[in-house]
């Protein structure tokens, strides 16, 4: 891979879509499909990263991605440290860089960050000399997320270049999103977003998405729904009427699924709240796809990783 992620450091970061370039895109995705099969062997276990250190500093609670994370670097045979934020000296006033130079000075060889303030990612990667990904900062970026969705859908469709892909929820307060439609633009694909004009971001459009305010409208012909959370807990105002009406609005049941193509793949990034973005028997049904990218997560941390410590120290 030629000069690959940021390199502001002699480290390399992994901190959003955007920064990357269609190939380094591709060729992560080739690298996570290899990672695949260690995750569904017996031993899932390998020595690539034996010796080296990951913390996972989360201040946003997390399941999925945490837990994906560790997993992921256990299995390359990291030495990995969950640092308990709610216990931690952020309680008591520290702030986030003296909470990574303190880190620093342990000597990481990866720092996987979660930080609910757009932008808080990348300040860290400046004061650390260890490689930084972003598991989420604010509702700017999710990188990882969004390549585990495009793994997903490369397997499942053989490609990603002309697909239709109906991003549909709480696009103003997603992560998600952005990196989705970032990485799926780079990657030829044709971007739809779907919401009430209360959750659509101002300037939508400019990042490559087409907008659609129903989601009879949007989802016509669509070959990938990608449902979003409703994030409540970032909403600082009545941004939806109710929940009863978001859902029979903005909602994922059969009828509205079935203006989508009879093969579309239905995807969540999780968690879900059934009955309010998606109904149980879509989240459940022979179309969704939804724990299939939980199992793509771990296998695309574990390409990252390891493209970012390639070649770093002694190890690789």
């Amino acid at each position: 891979m030629t000069a690959p992620f940021d390199t502001p450091r002699p480290r390399r970061h992994l901190l959003g879509i955007a920064r990357l370039q269609p190939h380094e895109i591709e060729d992560l995705l080739d690298r996570s499909e290899a990672e695949i099969a260690v995750s569904r062997r017996v031993d899932k276990k390998k020595s690539v990263l034996k010796g080296r250190t990951q913390i996972n500093l989360f201040f946003e609670a997390s399941t999925r991605t945490q837990a994906s994370f560790e997993l992921a670097g256990k299995r390359l045979g990291a030495d990995v440290m969950n640092m308990a934020v709610g216990n931690s000296s952020v309680k008591k006033g520290e702030t986030l860089i003296d909470t990574a130079m303190t880190l620093n000075a342990m000597q990481p060889d990866i720092l996987v960050v979660r930080h609910h303030a757009a932008g808080a990612v990348a300040l860290l990667a400046q004061k650390v000399g260890c490689s930084v990904v972003n598991a989420g900062d604010g509702a700017h970026e999710h990188p990882t997320q969004a390549l585990l969705d495009a793994l997903t859908i490369r397997r499942h469709k053989g490609k990603i270049a002309r697909m239709t892909v109906a991003i549909c929820g709480d696009v103003l307060h997603s992560r998600v999103a952005r990196s989705n439609i970032l990485l799926l633009n780079a990657l030829g694909a044709r971007v739809r977003v779907i919401a009430p004009s209360t959750l659509l971001p101002s300037g939508i459009e400019q990042m490559g998405a087409e907008v659609f305010r129903r989601m009879e409208d949007g989802l016509e012909g669509a070959d990938v729904v990608m449902m979003l959370r409703l994030q409540r807990e970032r909403m600082a105002g009545a941004f939806v009427p109710s929940v009863r009406e978001y859902f029979r609005y903005f909602g994922l049941d059969r009828e509205k699924l079935a203006r989508a193509k009879p093969d579309a793949l239905v995807m969540h990034p999780g968690p879900m709240n059934r009955g309010v973005e998606i109904a149980s028997e879509i989240a459940d049904g022979p179309q969704s796809v939804i724990e299939e990218q939980v199992e793509m997560g771990v296998a695309v941390r574990m390409a990252v990783m390891q493209a970012l410590l390639e070649g770093t120290g002694d190890a690789a």
